[in-house]
């Protein structure tokens, strides 16, 4: 494996719908580089967008992106299924684009809930009244001012978790912590979220 890939550029119904993940990964350490082809085309949009959550330069996210599956392409031959090859490619993604900016000197986004204020659900017309519509922000910024006072690595488990999708297991595999420690940091990121809110429900004076 010594040919570095490109980013697959051919039509969605070549992405071998009928073989997992697993399957291709084997097929690949069997030589077959046309199966990396697959798992390229499959994941490159997902990865991409993994990565723009780090930076909006659209060249930065495609030297990262193509750079994630490069590593993953060497990598692989020591890719033993532990976890999902998602997992797996999400840690080097997020390794990659890491390195890649610090290399570049520019610092990564801070990981916000602005995706979380964007698909918060609308008010019905008869229902946003300026009353209305004052409440639902100012309940967003309380929300985000809990978000940004979680310690990282509970911000993280949760993030991974309404953002990314991520099962618990998944998220275990990408923070290399037990699934109970998981459970944990995403109960307490919660709680502690839920306890703001309660406080601001409340009329209380919140200490930030």
């Amino acid at each position: 494996m010594s040919a570095a890939p490109e980013q697959a550029s051919a039509s969605p119904s070549a992405a071998a719908p009928g073989q997992t993940d697993l399957l291709l990964v084997k097929q690949v350490q069997a030589g077959n580089r046309h199966a990396f082809d697959l798992l390229v085309l499959r994941h490159q949009h997902r990865v991409a967008a993994l990565v723009s959550r780090y930076t909006r330069q659209r060249q930065d996210i495609a030297d990262i992106t193509q750079d994630t599956f490069i590593r993953a392409y060497r990598a692989l031959p020591g890719f033993r299924g532990d976890s999902e090859f998602y997992t797996w490619l999400y840690r080097i993604a997020v390794n990659v684009a890491k390195s890649h900016l610090a290399t570049t000197g520019r610092r990564p986004l801070h990981h916000s809930l602005d995706d979380a204020e964007n698909a918060w659900p609308e008010q019905p017309q008869d229902l946003a009244t300026p009353a209305a519509v004052h409440e639902g922000s100012e309940m967003i910024r309380v929300v985000r001012q809990a978000w940004e006072a979680l310690p990282d690595d509970l911000r993280e488990a949760l993030r991974l978790r309404e953002f990314e999708g991520l099962s618990y297991d998944e998220i275990a595999a990408t923070m290399q912590t037990p699934v109970g420690t998981v459970r944990s940091r995403i109960f307490r990121a919660r709680e502690a979220i839920d306890r703001r809110l309660q406080s601001w429900r409340a009329g209380e004076q919140l200490e930030w």
